[in-house]
C-alpha cells in the first residue's frame, strides 16, 4: 500500500527545507584509502588481528552456538553464557550488579523511560545524550530541568530551588535524579563527576538523590585498565547507575547499566526497550567477552598510552597554527582552537565554516566531520577529530598540515554561510 499523497508531500517539503538550512543528513562511505580521524574506535580494535584471532576463537570454543538468540531475554533470548558475561562485567566495574541492553540507546532510553516515578525530579546537563531526552519523554517523572553545561553552580541553584520549592524532596520521600555524562561526545570534555556527588549528598542527605552516569566514551579509555572515570575517582558506591557501551573504544555493540541488584529486577520488569526486543546473538556476545578478555589481561594499557601521546601530539601541532586564526570582518575568528590540553582523544575545532573545512581535510584523504545543529547548538559548528590508538605521528601532522592550508586560503575573503542566526536550541 503506497503512502497517502498528502504524507509523501509533507516528507518532501520538510526534507527540502532541511536541506536548504544545510542541515540533510545522509548516508556516507569513506573511501578505503581515507585516513580515519573521525570514528570513535578509540584504541582502533576494530582493525586488531590480535582481537579479531580472539574473537573467532571464542566462536571455536562453542562449536554448537545458534546464530539468533530466539528471542527477548524474558522468553528464550537468555543464557548461562549471557548471564555469566554480565556478571563478569559488572565485577570487572566494580559494580554489584548489570543488565545487558542491545545498544546504548535502549540502555538510556529504557532507564529513564521507566525509573523515575511519579512526581520525581530530573535535573541533567543541557548536552546529554538524545537517548537520555528520549526516555525522560517518556517518564513518570513530574518536572525536568536542564543546566548549563558542566555548571556545578547552575546545577547547584536547581536543586536548592527545587528543595525550596517542594517539601517532599527535603523529606526524602520525592526523588530527584541527576544525568550527566562522563566524557561529553562532541566536546570532549569531562564532567566534575566528584562535585556533583559532594554537592548531591550536602543537600539532599535523605539519600534520594540519584546520580546516573553515562559512561559511553570513557569505556576502555579511562580508569584502571578502562573501568571508567568513575572507578579511577573511586565514586563506584556514591553512584546510582552507570551506562557503559561496547560499540566505541571496544569495537563491539550493546551496552550495560551498572546498578544495585533490586535495581536491575525492577529494569527486567519496566524496561520496554529490554522487554519487548529480540536480545543479541552469541556472536555479538562472544566479541563483548573477548573484548573485555583483552582489557583484563592489560592488553588494551599500551593503546591508551600511545592514544594520550597522540593527545598532546595533535594539541602542540595545533597551536603553531595560532599565528593563522584570522579574524573576519564580523569579529568571529575562522577557527577556535582548543585553549588546553584536552583530556579526552575527541577535538573539537569551533569555527562558523565547518563544512568548508570538513571538505577540504576530505578532500585531503582525511576522515573528519563536520558538526553542526541541531546535533550541536547554533553558534556551536565545529569540526570534529577523534584521535585512535592506531593513527600515526605523521598522520596528524598532515592533517593539521591540511588545516593551516585551508586556513591560508580563507584569509579574510568570505566563505559560504554554513551558520544560521542564533537559537537557544539544545543539542539532542
Amino acid at each position: 500500500m503506497s503512502p497517502p499523497r498528502p504524507l509523501l508531500e509533507t516528507f518532501r517539503t520538510v526534507l527540502d527545507r532541511r536541506r536548504a538550512d544545510s542541515a540533510l543528513r545522509t548516508l556516507t562511505i569513506s573511501p578505503p584509502t581515507s585516513i580515519d580521524f573521525s570514528s570513535n574506535d578509540f584504541l582502533s580494535l576494530s582493525t586488531s588481528s590480535s582481537l579479531r584471532s580472539a574473537f573467532l576463537q571464542e566462536l571455536a570454543n562453542k562449536p554448537d552456538f545458534t546464530l539468533g538468540s530466539g528471542g527477548s531475554r524474558l522468553l528464550d533470548g537468555n543464557s548461562t553464557y549471557t548471564e555469566q558475561l554480565e556478571g563478569s562485567i559488572a565485577a570487572f566495574h566494580r559494580a554489584p550488579a548489570g543488565l545487558l541492553f542491545n545498544s546504548g540507546f535502549d540502555a538510556n532510553s529504557g532507564f529513564f523511560s521507566c525509573i523515575p516515578q511519579p512526581g520525581d525530579v530530573i535535573i541533567y546537563d543541557q548536552y546529554i545524550h538524545a537517548s537520555v531526552h528520549d526516555g525522560m519523554r517518556l517518564s513518570r517523572a513530574g518536572v525536568r530541568f536542564p543546566f548549563a553545561h558542566n555548571s556545578i553552580d547552575e546545577f547547584q541553584r536547581l536543586l536548592r530551588d527545587q528543595i525550596d520549592k517542594d517539601p517532599l524532596i527535603k523529606a526524602g520521600t520525592r526523588n530527584v535524579f541527576v544525568a550527566i555524562e562522563s566524557v561529553y561526545s562532541m566536546d570532549g570534555d569531562l564532567a566534575p563527576i566528584a562535585e556533583f556527588v559532594e554537592c548531591v549528598e550536602r543537600l539532599l542527605p535523605m539519600g534520594n538523590g540519584h546520580i546516573i552516569v553515562d559512561e559511553a566514551h570513557s569505556t576502555g579509555v579511562f580508569g584502571p585498565m578502562g573501568r571508567g572515570i568513575v572507578c579511577d575517582l573511586g565514586l563506584e558506591d556514591r553512584i546510582f547507575a552507570r551506562l557503559h557501551t561496547f560499540g566505541k573504544a571496544l569495537s563491539c555493540g550493546g551496552a550495560i547499566i551498572l546498578c544495585s541488584p533490586l535495581t536491575k529486577q525492577y529494569l527486567i520488569n519496566y524496561a520496554r526497550s529490554l522487554i519487548y526486543t529480540t536480545f543479541m546473538s552469541f556472536p555479538s556476545l562472544a566479541a563483548i567477552r573477548v573484548a573485555y578478555s583483552f582489557m583484563l589481561q592489560g592488553k588494551t594499557e599500551p593503546l591508551t598510552f600511545e592514544l594520550r601521546a597522540l593527545i598532546k601530539q595533535l594539541y602542540d601541532s595545533l597551536r603553531t597554527l595560532e599565528t593563522g586564526l584570522s579574524t573576519r570582518a564580523s569579529g568571529v575568528p575562522l577557527l577556535h582552537l582548543p585553549g588546553e590540553l584536552p583530556r579526552s582523544p575527541i577535538f573539537s575545532l569551533l569555527t562558523p565554516h565547518p563544512r568548508s573545512l570538513a571538505k577540504y581535510c576530505q578532500d585531503g584523504g582525511f576522515v573528519v566531520r563536520a558538526i553542526v545543529p541541531p546535533t550541536v547548538p547554533y553558534g556551536g559548528e565545529r569540526v570534529r577529530i577523534c584521535l585512535h590508538a592506531g593513527n600515526k605521528g605523521a598522520e596528524i601532522e598532515r592533517l593539521v598540515g591540511r588545516i593551516g592550508e585551508w586556513l591560508e586560503l580563507q584569509g579574510n575573503s568570505e566563505i559560504g554561510q554554513d551558520r544560521k542566526p542564533e537559537s537557544g536550541r539544545s543539542r539532542l
